[in-house]
């Protein structure tokens, strides 16, 4: 009997650049789309009433780095809230178009590796359902990293109720979800150290498939 190899996980860059080129988060063929949680205005009108809320409460404008950019059809209702807005995505080719189709003096687009490279200073870190897509192993190499910001603003796709957190997964498409879990970066492995947490918004995703939970970190 032959011998059945496991199949080694692609590298998240390769598979963060199958989804879009593949529109395996919806879209047109060509299409660069980041799926209905950035573009259903269920989710996003209240994301971007919340966040652009806090960056306004400033006597000046905050930087703010966007971790996990996207097509940016949620950053360009953002970035006018900030006074440096460094976009940041995994994917050469999304962030080669998003250069093309939105410019501003104080925005930037930069293509990285949110695991592996350093990642940009700014007052306020966004990520918006990122993680998620990620192994364990990866979102402990970015929460190792949010000490350079003053406030990080995280959203996850998590189950209703009680649940087991941080359940080890293959990063690409899919979340933990499935498993009964999700991303909390404040419990093992991960024990994020902040000095104040407060929850900005909770959103009911489809009927039986878990809620949209943004919180706010004071680092």
């Amino acid at each position: 009997m032959q011998e059945t190899k496991s199949k080694k996980p692609w590298p998240t860059k390769d598979a963060m650049t199958q989804i879009y080129e593949q529109n395996l988060w919806g879209g047109e063929a060509g299409e660069y789309f980041s799926g209905e949680g950035s573009h259903h205005p269920m989710y996003v009108l209240p994301y971007v009433k919340v966040v652009s809320d806090f960056l306004n409460q400033f006597d000046e404008k905050p930087s703010v780095c966007d971790l996990g950019c996207g097509d940016f059809n949620v950053g360009k209702q953002l970035y006018e809230c900030s006074s440096e807005y460094i976009a940041v995505d995994i994917v050469p080719e999304l962030i080669n178009r998003n250069r093309m189709l939105y410019k501003a003096e104080h925005l930037e687009f930069r293509c990285l590796d949110i695991a592996k490279d350093d990642l940009p200073i700014a007052d306020v870190a966004l990520i918006r359902n990122v993680l998620q897509h990620l192994s364990n192993t990866e979102v402990q190499a970015v929460v190792d990293k949010l000490s350079r910001f003053n406030y990080v603003i995280l959203t996850e796709h998590l189950p209703e109720g009680e649940f087991t957190p941080n359940i080890d997964i293959i990063s690409g498409q899919g979340i933990r979800l499935k498993k009964g879990s999700g991303v909390d970066i404040t419990a093992p492995p991960f024990n994020f150290d902040f000095v104040r947490r407060e929850e900005l918004l909770r959103i009911p995703f489809e009927e039986g498939k878990g809620e949209i939970v943004t919180t706010l970190f004071k680092v």
